[in-house]
């Protein structure tokens, strides 16, 4: 499980990513990049690093599931992921 504060300042910065998105958007297509430099770093959509949503762990993170390697295959093995069966040849 990682810290509590990596977790939540990692949903602070998803959260102003989304509060700036519009006016980012907005100043980048009018060339406006003072006013650009003026907003909140962490505004930016790059600094987002992707964590599992249950222990946030920020390493081996699978997109498609929004969880990391070793809660997946926890999961899978549990049957709580429909339509993961382990395979066998």
């Amino acid at each position: 499980m990682a810290r509590k504060s990596l977790i939540a300042r990692e949903a602070k910065r998803e959260r102003l990513v989304a509060k700036y998105a519009d006016l980012r958007k907005q100043l980048k297509a009018e060339g406006r990049w003072d006013e650009l430099d003026k907003l909140p770093k962490n505004s930016s959509s790059v600094r987002l690093h992707n964590r599992c949503k249950l222990t946030g762990r920020p390493k081996g993170y699978m997109r498609k599931f929004g969880i990391n390697r070793v809660t997946f295959r926890k999961m899978a093995l549990e049957g709580k992921i429909p339509g993961v069966t382990k395979a066998s040849w």
